[in-house]
């Protein structure tokens, strides 16, 4: 592991979780407080993006998911939403080839459709360039909501003929966006939040939950590895009671 010396100390036997989820949010209050645009703001997040993936792998992280656009995100301004768009294939063409090289697959969470052809075929490009790789797995959560996984998991069960009595849990998690994938173990939430936002609310069902006041756009290294800290001193007991 990558770790500044600094830190290293510092993570000495820490309980690193398998999975970490995030809720990036603040861009816009950032760049308000700035007085530039929401778009600037938007572009300084995905530099937080790029500094989070890299201190999880350095850390030994083996998946991250972040919440890039959600279903409800489309009732934004025309002008902030095309402008996002933008955003989101300038970022896909800049970073592929770099998480191509760091070993990190990109996996698409939610629904391709109505989202802009151009962008649609960058992003499938983007998980066939780097379908390969297993050293970290990065789930880009966009166009995605967590009520309406669970319907399109349930109407293609029905689909398939599932019948009732063989309908489980397991089932379920089986035609989710995250097939195969671990759930959650960590869900950080940046700008003071404390809330889920219709984020995997299937599988965040035993997440441990993290909030910070920091905006998206300052998250680094120092602030990912202070919610690591917080999680490692968790008792996750899932709904059980710990024997004295």
């Amino acid at each position: 592991m990558s770790v500044p010396d600094e830190l290293r100390s510092r993570l000495e036997g820490l309980d690193v979780p398998r999975h970490v989820a995030v809720i990036m949010d603040g861009n816009g209050r950032w760049a308000e407080e700035r007085g530039v645009p929401h778009l600037q703001g938007h572009a300084e997040g995905s530099r937080a993006t790029r500094r989070l993936v890299r201190a999880a792998r350095d850390i030994g992280v083996e998946y991250v998911s972040v919440y890039a656009f959600s279903t409800e995100n489309w009732s934004r301004s025309s002008n902030e939403v095309s402008g996002l768009m933008r955003l989101f294939a300038e970022v896909i063409d800049r970073e592929t080839r770099t998480l191509e090289k760091q070993g990190v697959r990109i996996q698409h969470v939610g629904s391709l459709e109505g989202i802009p052809e151009r962008l649609r075929e960058k992003t499938l490009k983007a998980l066939e360039i780097t379908r390969h790789n297993d050293r970290l797995i990065l789930n880009v959560a966009f166009n995605y909501g967590g009520r309406a996984e669970i319907v399109q998991a349930i109407r293609q069960i029905v689909a398939d003929g599932v019948a009732p009595a063989e309908i489980t849990e397991e089932v379920i998690d089986r035609y989710l966006y995250t097939a195969g994938q671990p759930a959650p173990d960590l869900i950080i939430r940046t700008a003071g939040e404390m809330r889920l936002s219709n984020f995997l609310i299937w599988q965040a069902a035993y997440a441990e939950y993290y909030s910070t006041s920091t905006y998206w756009p300052a998250f680094d290294r120092e602030e990912f590895y202070k919610a690591l800290l917080a999680y490692s001193q968790r008792d996750r007991r899932y709904g059980l009671v710990k024997e004295p």
